[in-house]
């Protein structure tokens, strides 16, 4: 049997005072309210900032923030990156595995939704940050953890209008707000700069971007990979494309792929932990020859932290995907331009 340190029974013994549900920062019953800042949007179908002194998470929690949460566990790599980019560092004392593989997280304490509640209860956080995904899956320690009075938020922006929200969120939920609201104003200037160049380039590139290899999943309109495809001029094959159950991934299927395969100039595909594509098993998959980017080799693998994260290097993904598409306007000196308003670690 595992000891447990007194000062974690004591804590444990007085947050069991708290009733489910509960955590130290809940409110119950509050209706959102609007900010009056240009850029404090307020109101998305989950998300939202409620008056000037609380949140609405993803599931309905109102979370008052006249206290900001100092002891912070993150277990999504956007939320992590995300408050470090507000200007957080030792208040984030615990991190997801992947986080803590990789700077500016590198060292920080590493926890998991499958983690007992006593790890959690060990690092005495304030806060447990989580996206949807974990939120309902894993239901018995979001609601042991509130029972503990720790505040569970669960957060995850579906398009670029809900990320401006979700920035400010975060914000509010750590005290900077400004920073939230700054972060805003950076990204918005970045992609001027994007729109910007591509705004003199009159023959675009049509593009097929590859959401799930070999299942031909293609992105849902409104999704961020296609916002930076847009931004950086790409012109979107499988524009009519329906979302999969609700979410930013879209069924396209290999006979509509084949079909277009003379229009489309350049082939993006995201790779990341979960997706593992490769140039080569593209332009191999049976038929594909009939697909102009695959003749032409404009095959390009695109790291999915740049595009589908809802982060500021979301600019570095407009800059990336520009450089794919338009080498003679999306230059360096150019990309460097874009990236510099997310002052990317």
């Amino acid at each position: 049997m595992k000891r447990i340190s007194f000062r974690v029974i004591v804590f444990v013994v007085l947050a069991a005072l708290f009733l489910p549900g509960m955590g130290k920062k809940a409110l119950g019953g509050s209706k959102p309210g609007f900010g009056t800042d240009d850029h404090t949007q307020t109101e998305t179908d989950g998300m939202a900032l409620v008056g000037d002194h609380a949140i609405r998470d993803a599931a309905g929690r109102i979370v008052c923030t006249k206290e900001p949460f100092s002891r912070i566990i993150s277990l999504y790599s956007a939320h992590t990156e995300n408050l470090f980019s507000l200007g957080l560092s030792d208040e984030i004392t615990g991190v997801s595995r992947i986080d803590a593989e990789q700077e500016p997280a590198a060292g920080k304490k590493i926890f998991s939704a499958r983690n007992s509640p006593e790890r959690f209860l060990a690092e005495q956080p304030d806060l447990v940050i989580v996206r949807p995904m974990l939120d309902y899956g894993y239901p018995r320690l979001m609601a042991q953890l509130e029972r503990f009075g720790i505040q569970v938020v669960s957060l995850q922006p579906g398009d670029i209008d809900e990320m401006m929200i979700y920035w400010q969120i975060l914000g509010r939920l750590v005290g900077r707000a400004d920073d939230a609201k700054d972060m805003v104003r950076r990204f918005e200037k970045g992609v001027a700069e994007a729109r910007s160049v591509t705004a003199g380039i009159t023959d675009k590139k049509t593009v097929y971007f590859e959401a799930i290899h070999n299942r031909f999943k293609t992105f849902s309109p409104g999704s961020m990979p296609l916002f930076a495809l847009a931004c950086a001029g790409g012109i979107n094959a499988a524009r009519d494309a329906r979302p999969s159950r609700g979410t930013n991934i879209a069924d396209f299927g290999k006979e509509k792929i084949l079909a277009r395969g003379d229009d489309i100039d350049v082939y993006l595909a995201q790779e990341g932990h979960m997706n593992r594509p490769s140039v080569a098993g593209i332009k191999n998959n049976p038929g594909y020859s009939v697909i102009r980017a695959v003749r032409d080799g404009e095959v390009y693998l695109v790291d999915e932290a740049i595009v589908s994260r809802p982060t500021l290097r979301l600019l570095e993904g407009i800059g990336t995907i520009g450089g794919i598409l338009y080498p003679n306007h999306f230059t360096e000196e150019t990309r460097k331009r874009i990236e510099k308003h997310a002052d990317i670690p």
